[in-house]
């Protein structure tokens, strides 16, 4: 950890641009990154890389280590839902890390496609070949790998061009009014808690749009069909949190809801998944049978409780 002083003389300067002139042994580029990543914080609080020095401040510099240049590949196995030349569907497990990150480095769904597939070496970023989007630690089921370089450029457009579909199920604190609704709002980084995503203004978060229906009504709970039209980080998790209504099991952004029954991950899962073949250009479908954790606790919701109307 670094601590810099803010001269008075230096008001009005942009933080990551008199940050650039005083760590000269990290780029701008990456200075920025770390900004934005919450690793630099002025009188403790952490800014935008465009903010405004006032003079008189300290900020506080944290430089992680880089991450190593290649993955190795971990022989863990994986359950494969389809695969050809080009792509591999994976339903992958609650607990397991899509790639690595800050304080995962081993064990990740990445390092197991890669030894599976070790040709993917060689497509998207190597810390994380072949994957073009991504589920979240506590989240399980369908989530598609680039196996070449071809349909890595097919599937990051198509994600752009929201051609790709992801139908997710999830059980909800609450009963939501209104049997489907749309969540039209954009997610950024909580400018407090820079490890969390957050609802944010138009300028400082990213559109995101989630389509839920309810598909079942328990006295305290609900179980919802949301579908993504973009893809945002923990997307599900921040919109229907937002509504009141936050994914079991979720200490995030659930505060202090605790799930009726012992549970292990969130009770979201990635139940369909369809996308144009890269190479045929014919629609893909696949589906994904719910995990024995949420099958219990749907199991055990309706037994201690008489389950309502849709």
């Amino acid at each position: 950890m670094s601590r810099l002083a803010v001269a008075p003389a230096d008001a009005g300067e942009r933080l990551d641009r008199w940050l650039a002139a005083r760590v000269s042994e990290v780029s701008r580029a990456r200075l920025q990154t770390l900004i934005e990543d919450g690793h630099v914080r002025v009188d403790g609080v952490a800014r935008k890389r465009a903010y405004r020095l006032q003079g008189g401040e300290t900020v506080d510099v944290e430089i992680p280590p880089r991450e190593p240049d290649a993955l190795r590949p971990e022989p863990i196995a994986l359950t494969i839902v389809h695969e050809d030349e080009d792509v591999l569907v994976v339903d992958k497990p609650a607990g397991m890390v899509v790639h690595p990150g800050a304080g995962h480095a081993t064990a990740t769904l990445a390092a197991a496609a890669l030894a599976h597939a070790p040709a993917i070496a060689t497509v998207g970023g190597r810390q994380r070949p072949g994957i073009v989007h991504r589920l979240d630690k506590d989240t399980s089921g369908l989530l598609v790998i680039a196996k070449t370089q071809r349909a890595y450029d097919s599937l990051t457009r198509q994600l752009v061009a929201r051609t790709v579909s992801r139908r997710y199920t999830a059980v909800v604190h609450g009963r939501l009014r209104g049997d489907s609704g749309t969540v039209d709002a954009p997610i950024g980084r909580d400018p407090v808690h820079r490890q969390r995503m957050a609802i944010r203004p138009p300028d400082k978060g990213k559109r995101a749009v989630s389509r839920w229906r309810v598909v079942e009504r328990f006295p305290q709970y609900t179980r919802l069909e949301v579908s993504l039209e973009t893809g945002r980080t923990h997307q599900i998790r921040v919109h229907v949190a937002s509504l009141g209504h936050p994914v079991v099991g979720d200490r995030v952004y659930g505060g202090k809801l605790r799930p009726p029954i012992p549970f292990d991950g969130l009770a979201l899962h990635a139940v369909a998944l369809s996308f144009l073949h890269p190479a045929t250009h014919a629609v893909q479908e696949f589906t994904s049978s719910l995990p024995a954790r949420v099958q219990e606790l749907l199991c055990h919701l309706r037994n201690t409780g008489e389950t309502g109307p849709r």
